[in-house]
């Protein structure tokens, strides 16, 4: 497709020039309109030679939060409803933002629309950023003239994503919180009060009891061998990790995860969720079934799921039904795969989606519940366990004097 070179009067005293790719010098005319522009010369143009081509800056994507994209989806979506031209959306998000990354990057998605790329494309420069889902959703908006209800669409969608994770976090804080204090004052007491102790206990040139003599072993390896327990804890930690990104190793873990219990249980219904919310959102948007479960695939964290999900991807493709596709695999529940299969009988797949959406987010949260509740009294549980413990193997010594002065 050519590209045209334009000068467009944006004020009273700001001429801008820029490049625009069109099929013709009249869509051109038409898209610089668009842009808010008043087009005062146009002419065709080599993009190549005149357009100077500015570094990827995809390596921002570690420092700009994901909370930032759904403001980012949600401001915007909110000044195209207001009429607000795309290029000074853009300018105004870059100016009020304090993130000097984030200002960066909408400044380079500014240049490239300017220049006459499609606002998906200058988005897809950020794929760390802007994954394959916000990218097809954006492409779907701007050919059929709905972005502003796409950026609605995406922050919602966004918006409920980073709720459940909220929610999830918020509920393990406790528990960790305290966990992270039990152990905390269990080192503490081994490797700094119990020394102190067993010097006094020398000197009494008694037998001391099992559990004393237990102790006192515990606590004299974790001050003589402290670094290799930290050593191999780090070890174990960089080769679960490493092996966690094989193939063979996310297959492993990801089936652990589905066989534990009440975790096991929780972590399908969080994915089969995630999965159901993402299919809806992708075919609420006109994007047709079979391409939308291809976007959706990467958005599942376990590759059992993941795998059984491409399965059924490519039976689609050969004209089977979806829903009892997902059937003769085990893992998926049989309330998921009947409410699918109903829905693509009927021609109602969004309904029942969002069906399965519901039903599984509430049952997701109950069990978050339930499970922090069972948490805290076990982790007070352990902890006065293993306190009590230390503190009577402490006292026993103590006990032994007092009934030998007797």
């Amino acid at each position: 497709m050519p590209h045209y070179k334009y000068r467009a009067k944006k004020g009273p005293d700001d001429i801008s020039e820029g490049f625009i790719e069109a099929a013709s010098e009249r869509e051109a005319i038409e898209k610089i309109n668009q842009m808010g522009l008043a087009p005062l010369g146009i002419e065709q143009a080599a993009i190549e030679k005149t357009q100077k081509k500015r570094p990827s800056r995809s390596f921002v994507s570690g420092r700009i939060k994901s909370h930032d994209i759904t403001i980012f989806s949600r401001q915007l979506s909110s000044f195209m409803k207001s009429g607000i031209p795309i290029l000074r959306s853009l300018s105004i998000l870059s100016e009020q933002s304090s993130n000097t990354r984030l200002k960066s990057m909408f400044e380079d998605i500014r240049q490239d629309v300017k220049d006459g790329q499609p606002l998906s494309q200058a988005l897809s420069r950020f794929p760390k950023i802007f994954n394959a889902l916000y990218i097809a959703m954006v492409r779907t908006g701007e050919e059929s003239g709905t972005l502003a209800e796409v950026f609605a669409r995406m922050a919602d969608y966004r918006q409920k994503q980073e709720d459940v994770i909220s929610k999830v976090r918020m509920a393990l804080l406790y528990p960790i919180l305290m966990a992270f204090v039990a152990l905390g004052t269990i080192v503490f007491m081994l490797i700094f009060v119990l020394p102190r102790l067993t010097r006094i206990f020398s000197t009494l040139g008694e037998d001391l009891p099992t559990a004393t003599q237990i102790l006192i072993t515990i606590s004299s390896g974790m001050r003589t061998w402290w670094y290799w327990i930290v050593l191999a804890i780090v070890l174990l930690f960089l080769v679960f990790w490493r092996q966690s990104k094989t193939k063979a190793g996310a297959r492993t873990l990801s089936t652990l995860k589905l066989r534990l219990p009440i975790l096991g249980n929780l972590s399908l219904k969080s994915e089969l969720s995630t999965f159901s919310r993402t299919l809806e959102l992708l075919i609420k948007n006109g994007i047709p079934v079979l391409k939308a479960i291809e976007i959706t695939v990467p958005t599942i964290n376990n590759e059992i799921i993941r795998q059984e999900v491409r399965r059924s991807c490519k039976d689609l493709e050969q004209g089977a039904s979806f829903g009892k596709s997902l059937k003769s695999s085990k893992v998926f529940p049989a309330f998921m795969v009947n409410l699918l299969i109903i829905g693509e009988e009927s021609g109602r797949l969004e309904e029942a989606l969002s069906e399965i959406v519901a039903s599984y987010e509430k049952e997701t949260e109950e069990a978050v519940q339930v499970m922090t509740t069972l948490l805290e009294p076990l982790v007070i549980l352990f902890m006065g366990v293993v306190v009590g413990f230390i503190v009577i193997a402490m006292l026993l010594p103590v006990f032994q004097i007092n009934v030998m002065v007797r």
